[in-house]
């Protein structure tokens, strides 16, 4: 890593928040240049700040085709607020169309945190699941299951192993020497986590988006460039005009592309792919096709961006059809930590710093009195110099959970910067609105822990 490069590691507690150099660096894309749905609290405020191919997953909202939302969780502690801002971002592409699909990464806690599989169900279902419920997921569109009982999830990391080498890992993850292999395999799982959605068993063919943290985006680095090398057709922009086409050789289609055991081109086996992909084309609507299977290419000149995606799918279809896994690069989205009670990232290894969806009102009051303040030292200097609401736990706790009104946020904004409102008076509004938001919450909670079975997937029942 080159000096002065921020280092993204997705099992530490302590991470970056330059969400600007974040997004230069690892190449993600501004929120902002896209129009929303319906933007719930967390995207209006720009909470959700960044994604990857987030129009792929948008476009087929838009023209009633489906989509998946996938997210997971770790059964080895209790669900804290910064857990429920997943779970909102979840719910709000359920409503838009998206099946959700969850996964408790139950191999992963046992191996690297020593919770075993029956611990693990138990930490799922009544910490998480429970909680999902009474936030609002609707179970009939939700499949909850479990690493351990899907098979599918397993091979398929293991199938997609041969795309990737430990350089890449050390790259991606910083993994040394004395890395232990549990740690070293469970990306893999996750892979298979994350794209075997799209399998046919699975829900078939379909963009799928993981909201994050960007702490998690190695992973979906990772998954995407795994997903981009099993491809048997690669698709991009042309030097010219127009989007290029080529096939990508490899083990499993060498022969059918034309590529014989003997190092000769089987001219009328390439000859034959050509017509199928230009055969794809031509009922994309496109009639410039210049094809030339001598050298391996296809330009579509009248082709743009915005068709890369129509291309990508109908090409993806194809390889299925000729025997290729077709899987598509997943989409991703990325929010900003929430913090703890002390300013820094939530984690449930930080109790005294969190808040849990289980902790009691008393508790919660205790904990907000102590956050840490964005308020001058004394009453008469933040009368004069006002506070700032960036960084007081107390208004960001409002924006990121408690609050929907944002006409009401931008007036305690504007008070708290102006010396209206007092430090201790932030935190008690938050406390406030904490108090109605855990009450309603455990209302839900018991209204609706009867649903917990009904979101598992069947063969994690």
């Amino acid at each position: 890593m080159g000096d002065g490069e921020l280092n993204i590691d997705p099992w530490s507690s302590t991470q970056s928040t330059d969400y600007s150099r974040i997004i230069e660096q690892f190449g993600l894309s501004n929120l902002n240049n896209l129009t929303l749905p319906d933007p719930s609290h967390l995207h209006r405020r720009g909470i959700v700040f960044a994604h990857r191919d987030l129009d792929l997953v948008l476009d087929a909202q838009k023209m009633g085709n489906s989509f998946g939302v996938l997210t997971g969780l770790m059964p080895s502690g209790r669900m804290h607020l910064g857990h429920s801002m997943v779970i909102e971002q979840v719910k709000w592409f359920q409503k838009l169309g998206g099946d959700v699909t969850i996964a408790v990464a139950d191999l992963e806690s046992q191996a690297t945190r020593g919770v075993n599989l029956a611990k693990g169900r138990e930490i799922a279902l009544n910490e998480y699941v429970a909680n999902y419920a009474a936030l609002g997921l609707d179970p009939n569109l939700t499949n909850v299951y479990f690493q351990s009982t899907r098979s599918e999830v397993q091979r398929l990391g293991f199938q997609l192993g041969k795309r990737t080498n430990l350089s890449e890992f050390e790259s991606i993850y910083g993994f040394k020497g004395d890395t232990n292999l549990a740690h070293v395999q469970a990306p893999m799982v996750q892979v298979g986590d994350i794209l075997h959605p799209q399998t046919d068993e699975f829900g078939g063919l379909r963009p799928i988006v993981v909201p994050v943290g960007v702490d998690q985006d190695p992973h979906l680095r990772l998954t995407r460039g795994i997903a981009s090398k099993s491809n048997w057709f690669n698709i991009k922009d042309n030097n010219g005009p127009g989007i290029l086409i080529g096939l990508s050789v490899q083990d499993e289609n060498a022969e059918l592309l034309g590529q014989m055991p003997n190092g000769r081109i089987d001219k009328n086996k390439v000859s034959n792919i050509f017509g199928m992909i230009v055969e794809e084309l031509v009922q994309l609507g496109f009639s410039d096709i210049n094809s030339n299977p001598k050298q391996g290419t296809i330009v579509v000149p009248s082709a743009t961006k915005k068709d890369m995606n129509a291309i990508r799918m109908k090409l993806l279809q194809l390889e299925r059809r000729l025997g290729g896994m077709g899987l598509l690069a997943p989409s991703s989205t990325y929010h900003h930590f929430a913090v703890g009670l002390t300013g820094e990232k939530m984690s449930s290894s930080k109790p005294k710093t969190t808040i849990f969806l289980d902790d009691d009102i008393g508790s919660i009051t205790k904990k907000i009195k102590k956050a840490y303040s964005g308020g001058q030292s004394t009453i008469e200097e933040h009368r004069r110099l006002g506070g700032d609401p960036d960084i007081d736990v107390a208004y960001q706790y409002m924006m990121y959970f408690f609050e929907q009104d944002d006409n009401y946020l931008a007036e305690i904004n504007s008070d708290y910067r102006n010396g209206k409102i007092l430090a201790g008076e932030m935190k008690q509004l938050c406390i406030d609105k904490a108090t109605e938001w855990m009450s309603n919450h455990l209302e839900l909670r018991n209204q609706t822990e009867h649903l917990v079975e009904e979101f598992l997937a069947l063969d994690s029942r």
